[in-house]
């Protein structure tokens, strides 16, 4: 099963990391989920797909009261983001979706209203969450046409989505990224495929290079903290994508 872990805190406000699950069906792709807990109130970041919900959902309330949930972020509009939607809002009917505005029309097909979706424009802007603003990192074309990264400035903690994301083997379960050299070869493949521009890409790590991230946390794999950061900014800058 999916477990819930702390990987910050300070005071009141929390970053909650739901990760790999050793359990799943062998035909679905690994994902990890992050919650951001601030003043009595959290938001869910990129919450997974249909199919993982019960061991989300479970995981969840074992560390927190998902009562407290009152946003969703989706990064952009594969399935295995966003595709538990409905099943969220079957829960709570009031939640709020912040999604680019590109895909406020089509992710109604996995449920929701017009009411349940806050339009991200391409430059991106502010979330807030308890007394947190986070903010909207564009990363269009990484890999989706409409596509943007979760930063808290504070916490110096950016959700990447699938940029960072490495298809680790099974034995290898580990919350952070340990060796850089060893865990990158399982992010090579996916990223020279997924990751479509090289001038988006480019664009990307100018951006980043200059933001203060302690820990960058992918969808799929583990989380870079520290110097590793760097190290994968640099790699990922010097990555030719966009070939098979």
């Amino acid at each position: 099963m999916k477990q819930c872990r702390t990987i910050f805190q300070d005071g009141d406000h929390r970053w909650l990391a739901i990760v790999r699950d050793p359990n799943r069906a062998g035909h679905v792709i690994d994902t990890n989920e992050y919650l951001i807990e601030s003043g009595g109130d959290s938001l869910l970041c990129d919450p997974g797909g249909i199919e993982i919900f019960p061991a989300v959902f479970s995981a969840l309330c074992a560390e927190t009261d998902p009562n407290r949930v009152k946003a969703i972020f989706a990064s952009h509009q594969d399935p295995d983001i966003i595709s538990s939607l409905a099943l969220w809002l079957d829960f709570n009917p009031g939640l709020k979706c912040y999604t680019s505005w590109l895909w406020s029309s089509f992710l109604p097909h996995f449920g929701g209203t017009a009411e349940t979706f806050a339009s991200l424009p391409d430059e991106g802007g502010s979330i807030p969450v308890g007394d947190l603003d986070l903010e909207a990192v564009p990363a269009h074309y990484l890999h989706s046409s409409g596509n943007f990264h979760l930063y808290d400035r504070g916490a110096k903690i950016l959700f990447s989505g699938d940029v960072g994301a490495a298809l680790l083997p099974p034995e290898q379960d580990d919350l952070f990224v340990k060796d850089f050299d060893q865990h990158i070869q399982y992010a090579a493949g996916f990223h020279r495929r997924w990751m479509g521009s090289n001038e988006a890409k480019r664009r990307w790590c100018e951006r980043v290079a200059v933001m203060n991230i302690d820990m960058l946390c992918p969808q799929h794999g583990a989380i870079y903290q520290g110097e590793d950061v760097a190290r994968f900014i640099d790699w990922f800058d010097q990555l030719t994508v966009g070939i098979l």
